[in-house]
């Protein structure tokens, strides 16, 4: 976990802070987490994002924000119901890395970020995620898993410190990211 700049999520907060204030992620945001997940920009749901109004993501993203901060659902169906909100949205219609990104930023504490490397750092332990639709909800409930059957200090690990635990599985520790 030293590999990870203490300075990494800098991107990450601070549009987590904006979607807190405003309950919604507008194109910018959206930009900033391209920058942040290190996505493509150059390609055509980019072109095709920036084709709707920011008020109509805006409005798209609320009800992903609204979903994964109902405390009511278990973090998992949030994910889900959060993931299904997206899946218009240009960049969200096929692979959970956006999507992850954006439900991550709307509810950092009860969401994680879903990529190639989270999948592979969860194989990794022996959790297979297959990529049949759900997949994200899946996700999410492996890292529940992981982290209840965790021993302390590991327990107390958001879900965003598990996805950056699983993106170096090899050093998988017991402190927490950038302790």
């Amino acid at each position: 976990m030293q590999a990870v700049s203490p300075h990494y999520d800098e991107v990450l907060h601070h549009v987590a802070h904006r979607a807190q204030a405003e309950g919604s992620l507008g194109k910018a945001d959206i930009g900033a987490l391209l920058l942040w997940k290190r996505l493509r920009a150059d390609t055509r749901w980019a072109g095709a994002l920036m084709a709707v109004a920011d008020a109509e993501v805006r409005r798209v993203t609320a009800a992903a924000v609204a979903a994964v901060r109902d405390t009511s659902l278990s973090r998992s169906t949030a994910a889900r119901v959060g993931r299904a909100a997206l899946a218009g949205l240009p960049g969200s219609t096929s692979g959970d890395a956006l999507a992850s990104a954006v439900l991550t930023a709307a509810a950092p504490d009860r969401t994680a970020v879903y990529d190639r490397r989270a999948h592979v750092g969860l194989r990794s332990l022996g959790i297979p995620l297959t990529h049949s639709q759900g997949r994200y909800s899946r996700c999410i409930d492996a890292v529940d898993h992981l982290l209840a059957d965790a021993p302390d200090p590991v327990r107390a690990w958001t879900p965003r410190e598990m996805d950056t635990a699983l993106y170096y599985p090899p050093s998988l520790s017991l402190a927490p990211p950038n302790a």
